[in-house]
């Protein structure tokens, strides 16, 4: 075994994403192959011990407390999955139990209040029974469902129904309690230690064996009639005990190393928010952001580990450009004000929303640089009465006019993702039916937005390589003015600044929209174009970056993972050459 060896190189896999876990599986499946510990030739072997097992059953069923049990079909080579140590045995699950049975299969009444306890899976936990919210039944339902399923304590409960399949635990209430037939009842001779057998019940091997025979359609379930014949390595007692108490020691460890873990990371996730609130701060003069940026640039590339963390930054980088942050501005550049004037001449006293009063809002917008003029997006729009226009609803297009075959594409929300179109989600409909629907036809380089804004308002570009498309339902075509640089456009619309104003104009019960109306009023903050152009320039210059960070940090972690693997298996398989392909 080189176990030694995974610990020894156990700071280059930590940090893959579940590390933890998959050690706490790995010293299972370690003890339940025989190779946690050395065994000791001394030990009574588990022939000696199946000999106990066979007379404390016949005593049993002389004494009429349990059936003679059906014969269990032998174990041949071809169904030993690996080798064990000499004085190991295979043994079948039922080979080694007095009982296995399951609580009652019809819900009894149950409440509040009765006179014994009624478990079911959801009190069934790693270390032991919960009573939170629990339930009781009467004495005659308890007594009928008692007479078939009896736990006692020390007993194991398996769980073998539902989404908890495989939890299991040693019963650690002292009173008798009815069951339902959810968890699965274990009983085991005197002469072999519950807790060893609970650790190999928790065994990636047994769990495998278990989902294999998992059934049922809505809820999947293990059935008696599947576990019993399930394969189970057998070690002398007394090495059992010495099993437990190294699979516990162990554990121990990795909790603490888990806990300090956590702890890193929630200081990193911390200290990495605070860097960047640091940032957006109100009160913050162009002279206090310069110093926070660069502090924030210094420290960020040692605060971030994880992939996740890359979008936090993302948003921070969207919210300092809408807020006039990320570039410094020119004096000499045209105005705001001045840039909507030219562009809509006269017109622009016809627009219901020409300018943004703020008494409209139900948040207070913040304060814009010299040259910015907060509008609505209303103002921004293409000066074609259908620059800003929703999808076809009703029975002008239903899930009966899609086709199956490439044809005319229509985008929706599966589509939109923040700033990226989405193309492996496709859906086509014919040309006559594209035809009729010309009102909602979309170009490359318009904006489709996502009228759904819970969790997130989002936005992206239409992409030259659709082709003909039109949007769907619940999705916004906006063409941005041509003298608008409409990647701007893009950036505000996935900013965190956008995503506050979104939520004080939506409406829905079920779904929470922004509806097309208060899409059209959502406030925004216009820069100079000069400005807009170098805004755009900035912020794809740091996606950018972050696009290469989150990509390294996925490499990391996949090769983190990769070698976690190698080391993972070389330790079952010392012959295995599996450490040299990973290096």
């Amino acid at each position: 075994m080189k176990a030694d060896r995974l610990l020894a190189l156990y700071e280059k896999v930590a940090e893959a994403p579940d590390a933890i876990a998959r050690l706490r599986r790995f010293v299972l499946d370690l003890a339940v192959r025989g190779k946690l510990i050395e065994q000791d030739p001394a030990d009574e072997p588990a022939s000696e011990l199946l000999k106990r097992i066979a007379a404390e059953k016949a005593r049993l069923m002389t004494a009429g407390e349990i059936r003679k049990p059906k014969p269990t079909e032998p174990i041949q080579p071809d169904d030993v999955p690996f080798e064990l140590p000499r004085s190991w045995r295979w043994v079948r699950l039922s080979d080694i139990l007095t009982k296995l049975t399951d609580g009652t299969h019809h819900s009894p009444p149950n409440g509040p209040e009765g006179d014994f306890l009624y478990i079911t899976a959801k009190n069934i936990k790693d270390d032991g029974v919960k009573l939170d919210d629990v339930s009781y039944v009467s004495s005659k339902v308890h007594e009928e469902i008692y007479a078939r399923c009896n736990p006692e304590p020390g007993d194991i409960l398996y769980i073998k129904d539902g989404a908890t399949t495989g939890i299991v635990t040693v019963n650690d209430l002292k009173e008798p309690f009815s069951m339902l037939s959810s968890v699965a009842l274990l009983k085991l001779p005197p002469c072999i230690y519950n807790q060893l057998i609970v650790r190999f019940l928790r065994s990636p091997f047994f769990y495998e064996q278990m989902r294999s025979f998992m059934k049922g359609a809505a809820i999947t379930r293990v059935t008696l009639k599947r576990m019993g014949p399930a394969l189970l390595p057998l070690p002398p007692l007394a090495e059992q005990r010495r099993i437990v108490a190294k699979v516990e020691e162990l554990m121990a460890l990795l909790d603490r190393l888990e806990a300090a873990r956590t702890a890193r990371e929630a200081t990193r996730d911390r200290l990495t928010a605070a860097s960047l609130a640091r940032l957006t701060a109100p009160e913050t003069d162009q002279s206090g952001f310069e110093e926070n940026a660069r502090f924030t640039l210094d420290v960020l590339p040692a605060l971030t580990t994880r992939p996740d963390q890359i979008k936090p930054l993302r948003q921070t980088i969207l919210n300092l450009a809408v807020r006039g942050k990320l570039v410094a501005q020119d004096p000499t550049d045209e105005p705001a004000s001045e840039l909507l004037t030219r562009i809509h001449g006269n017109r622009i006293h016809k627009r219901k929303f020409a300018q943004l009063n703020s008494e409209e809002l139900e948040i207070e917008p913040p304060s814009l640089p010299s040259g910015w003029l907060w509008t609505v997006v209303d103002q921004t729009a293409a000066d074609d009465s259908r620059a800003i226009t929703d999808g076809p609803f009703g029975s002008q297009l239903k899930t009966a006019h899609y086709i199956e075959r490439p044809g005319f594409r229509v985008i929706r929300l599966q589509n939109i993702a923040a700033g990226q179109f989405r193309d492996e989600h496709r859906s086509y409909i014919n040309e006559s039916r594209f035809k009729e629907l010309a009102n909602h036809h979309v170009v490359p380089g318009n904006l489709v937005v996502a009228g759904l804004v819970d969790p997130n308002v989002r936005c992206c570009e239409v992409p030259d390589n659709i082709g003909p498309a039109l949007v769907k339902a619940d999705c916004y075509r906006f063409a941005v003015h041509p003298d608008l640089d409409h990647r701007f456009a893009l950036h505000y619309l996935n900013s965190p600044l956008a995503q506050e104003f979104a939520l004080t104009h939506h409406h829905g019960m079920t779904l929470t929209r922004i509806g097309l109306g208060n899409f059209r009023k959502l406030p925004f903050p216009l820069p100079p174009l000069a400005e807009q152009h170098r805004i755009v320039a900035k912020v794809d210059a740091l996606m950018a970056l972050c696009d290469r960070l989150e990509a390294a940090l996925t490499t990391a972690d996949t090769t983190s993972t990769r070698l976690l693997e190698a080391l993972l298996h070389e330790a079952l398989e010392p012959a295995n050459d599996a450490m040299e392909a990973a290096e």
